[in-house]
């Protein structure tokens, strides 16, 4: 629920990412049938996801560069599901030990059922009739309120007062940054996989499942890791052209060391290039270039020295000392790796911040090859992209879109303007880094203090295992998701999900009903886009059919004793499948998450919205859940997914997926206009004494906000269909209560201060805790149902809401039980708004918005002769307290 930015989300921190790799230099055309293309584009473009902008999939919950090499790999953010569809037994056989202990936990848990039970009754006026008293309720009851910190108001602090249990449950794991409700659910799911791939029985259905078990023995096999230590890289330089870091080089060589490092083993200096859908023509494939090239996260890490110098001399340390390890000399590598990182450094000062780079329209910029030469000259663009999609036949008219003009510019300028031995010296680095994950145990030592100074870590203490499952994910993630679909997924999940989202759909077009401030023909435009929003949920169908899942990685060599050939190979491998895609149209069916990722995205150039099967599961969705929980949980999730079609980067697509003006000029700059309070909000948050970027974040923010009050409004739609839920026992809380704390425990975490301003610098997601209080303190429904005070943290009086209807008036009104009825007037001919809150002393940013209030502008209005009492004075004989018209 998270855009990825395309320069943070590229660094490539201690870790095998999921690009693709390479072997031999000449590599054959792809051939395939129009739908395993299809398929294989997904592979493609799971390797390509590091690089996409924010605009290109915006994502649930932060996909990052983790702070060990183990929860790199392991993309620790990205949970896993933990369905339990099968008898299967992750743990394997059980000691006495064990089975003593599974006692035990039974007879606790049955102590927990009758005290809850006895609670309930308690303090039930129906004496158990309106509660909830199954096993899964029972369940989830406990679970809440453990998770709960009941001394915490609500009203001054909800996050506090719904995951302090949690927190002081669940301090940080030893070499962890951070901790969540993600993290917790991943290392489940991950016993699960390691039962699978680790069966002595394994026979999977598929040659992909097969090879997904070799590539996962191969990362295991650390003797053979150890055995082979640094050559694999060293030999790699080697046929590259060597490194003046480590021996010989070949000075007059540089455009093809370009070529290799990264079209074929997708190293990234300078710049990236992908290939994706056109956004002004989403039915066509184009190269895609933007900019690229720093390792640490962000390019604040170089330019703030004085608050990073910590950082920076780490990172120099780590640069030497690996170095040294591949051959290097001890004087001449500190000296050559300085020069390294002042250049990365003059690479930071012109790439351009990512809360800079929101407005996708002028970002966009189409050109031809030939085009590009002129703009950046040092680099021989036809043949640099000649090589890296080959077998392609380019030539100086191939379009490209380049995201980062200027940039592109003055990196040209730079790498014209610096040495030789300079420019192979930082080339070879960024292959050095990305490759070290996949070398023997003193390389991951090597970075020990990197990652302490980083996040705040200490020697990372994650098991190998863990390391290499989510390496496996990382590269075969759809055949493990294979296995992990069949042992897992219940396909009811499905269709219940399907229902949900309908429910969402339908509660987010009726707010935009309620928009005052859009006009007739963007409102319709934007219903019209809202149902064309195609969603995929589950799994791509292609993984359960063995035959079409072997054609997808049809070309990929897996074997069970080189864990760094298994890497290139995946490199070049994705690179072949990417280059086949420039000649084919996009297809919607393409997914870039695998099936156990816990997360969800929305992607602008297919208006499409994907929940992979992890996301399908508690805390977010269970189907013996309360209504209340799953539309907290998973109903927040869909609503924030389909809030992203309309952020402020969502909104320039249209419903088939192009980026183009379709918004009223009067819309969009109602918009901008709740924009601004939305910026201005978050932006005084503050971790650590460090402000959140509002800025950055304000599309995350939007979506939120967005997913949380049509989350909520489709609660309540359901409830009037069906009725009523039973409550659950001794949590204390209402069912639309128990909505709001659901929503927020699914964002307990916890952090080191090092991870949190790391986040703060390059999340697009604001802090955890401020995704409960910033979006709640806009709720007026949150602040109805805990009668919150204004003046509180969580009801501060002043909301800001992109989607706030001017019927709130006419909603407050009803609430306080206005006892005279209300009249809703079509096109008034003053606007009243001015009237009633002038008097009020309050801001009417409305007239600013609508002087002439077109025709189907709906407005609240009082019958004359309770206006002036509802206006009056302080006077306790007033029909209205002030506070209450201060609520109105």
């Amino acid at each position: 629920v998270e855009p990825n930015t395309r320069t943070d989300t590229d660094r490539r921190t201690y870790r095998t990412t999921k690009d693709g790799e390479d072997g031999p230099e000449e590599r054959p055309s792809v051939a395939l049938s129009v739908r395993v293309r299809d398929s294989r584009m997904s592979v493609a473009l799971q390797d390509l996801r590091n690089t996409m902008s924010s605009y290109k999939r915006a994502t649930l919950e932060e996909e990052e560069g983790s702070d060990t090499p183990a929860e790199a790999a392991s993309s620790p953010d990205r949970v896993e599901v933990g369905f339990r569809k099968g008898g299967v037994d992750i743990l394997g056989r059980r000691t006495q030990l064990e089975v003593l202990l599974s006692v035990m936990l039974l007879a606790a848990l049955l102590a927990l059922l009758a005290c809850l039970v006895a609670l309930g009754l308690g303090f039930s006026s129906d004496s158990g009739r309106g509660l909830c008293l199954s096993e899964a309720c029972v369940t989830v009851a406990s679970q809440i309120v453990e998770a709960m910190d009941r001394s915490a108001d609500p009203c001054q602090d909800f996050h506090q007062f719904a995951c302090g249990g949690w927190m002081r449950k669940n301090p940080l794991p030893d070499g962890r940054s951070r901790w969540s409700t993600f993290n917790s659910i991943w290392e489940q799911n991950q016993a699960l996989l390691k039962h699978l791939l680790e069966n002595g029985t394994f026979n999977g259905s598929s040659e992909a499942e097969r090879k997904t078990q070799s590539y996962y023995l191969s990362c295991l096999n650390t003797q053979r890791i150890e055995d082979l230590g640094a050559q694999p890289l060293v030999d790699l330089i080697t046929k590259i052209g060597g490194w003046n870091m480590t021996g010989p080089w070949d000075k007059d060589n540089l455009m093809e060391v370009l070529k290799m490092v990264s079209g074929l083993y997708r190293a990234q200096p300078f710049f990236s290039v992908v290939v994706g859908a056109d956004p002004k023509n989403s039915n066509s494939n184009i190269i895609q270039v933007d900019q690229s090239g720093l390792f640490l996260p962000s390019r604040d890490y170089y330019l703030n020295k004085t608050a990073n110098e910590k950082v920076l001399m780490a990172y120099l340390d780590y640069m030497v000392e690996l170095g040294m390890l591949l051959g290097g000399e001890k004087t001449s590598t500190q000296l050559q790796m300085q020069q390294i990182l002042d250049f990365e450094t003059s690479l930071a000062n012109i790439t351009v911040p990512q809360d800079q780079r929101r407005d996708e329209e002028k970002i966009y910029h189409k050109v031809t090859i030939s085009e590009l030469q002129l703009l950046a000259p040092a680099v021989d663009w036809l043949d640099f992209l000649t090589f890296s999609l080959s077998p392609l036949e380019l030539n100086d008219t191939e379009p490209v879109v380049l995201y980062a003009r200027e940039y592109l510019q003055q990196v040209s300028e730079l790498i014209n303007k610096t040495d030789k031995s300079l420019l192979n010296n930082y080339m070879m680095w960024t292959l050095v880094q990305k490759s070290v994950a996949t070398l023997d145990q003193r390389f991951e030592n090597a970075q020990d203090k990197l990652l302490e100074s980083l996040y705040g870590t200490k020697k990372s203490c994650t098991p190998r295992w863990q390391t290499c499952i989510g390496n496996t994910d990382d590269t075969l993630g759809f055949a493990l998701g294979a296995l992990f679909v069949k042992a897992t997924f219940d396909k009811h999940s499905k269709e219940i999900a399907e229902e949900m989202i309908n429910e969402i759909r339908s509660a987010f077009k009726q707010a935009l009903d309620r928009l005052s401030w859009m006009d007739s023909e963007t409102r319709q435009a934007a219903k019209d886009k809202a149902d064309a929003i195609y969603d995929m949920i589950g799994f791509p169908e292609f993984i359960l059919d063995p035959k079409e899942l072997d054609d997808v990685y049809d070309g990929y060599d897996v074997s069970d004793d080189s864990f760094f050939q298994n890497m290139l190979n995946f490199y070049n491998f994705s690179t072949r499948v990417m280059a086949d895609q420039l000649r084919k149209a996009p297809n919607k069916d393409q997914w870039s998450m695998t099936p156990p990722t816990v997360n969800a995205y929305y992607m602008p150039t297919k208006n499409g919205i994907v929940f992979p099967a992890g996301i399908l599961q508690a805390p977010f969705y269970a189907h013996d859940h309360p209504k209340a929980l799953n539309f907290g949980g998973i109903g927040v999730v869909m609503g924030h997914e389909l809030t992203h079609a309309f952020d402020d980067q969502g909104r320039e697509y249209d419903k088939e997926g192009n980026l183009r003006p379709w918004w009223q000029n009067s819309s969009v700059e109602g918009f901008r206009q709740r924009t601004e309070c939305m910026v201005e909000q978050y932006s005084r948050y503050t971790v650590n004494g460090e402000h959140v970027n509002g800025k950055q974040t304000l599309g995350e923010n939007i979506a939120d906000n967005g997913g949380l009050k049509a989350a909520y409004h489709a609660y309540r739609s359901w409830i009037q269909r069906h009725g009523d839920e039973k409550r659950l026992p001794a949590v204390n809380l209402t069912n639309d209560q128990l909505f709001f704390v659901g929503f927020a425990q699914v964002w307990c975490s916890v952090r080191t201060p090092e991870s949190a301003h790391e986040g703060l610098v390059t999340d697009p997601h604001s802090p955890p805790r401020y995704r409960v209080i910033g979006t709640l303190a806009n709720s007026l429904d949150f602040s109805h149902h805990f009668s919150c005070p204004e003046g509180t943290p969580m009801n501060t009086g002043k909301r800001c809401e992109v989607c706030a209807p001017w019927s709130v008036l006419c909603y407050f009104a009803e609430e306080i039980r206005l006892r005279v009825p209300l009249q809703v007037v079509t096109a008034p001919i003053v606007n009243w708004s001015d009237q009633v809150l002038s008097k009020l002393s309050l801001p009417n940013p409305l007239s600013q918005d609508v002087p002439n209030p077109p025709p189907d502008y709906y407005t609240c209005q009082f019958r004359t002769n309770k206006l002036e009492r509802f206006l009056g004075s302080d006077n306790q004989e007033t029909f209205f307290k002030t506070t209450q018209r201060h609520q109105v």
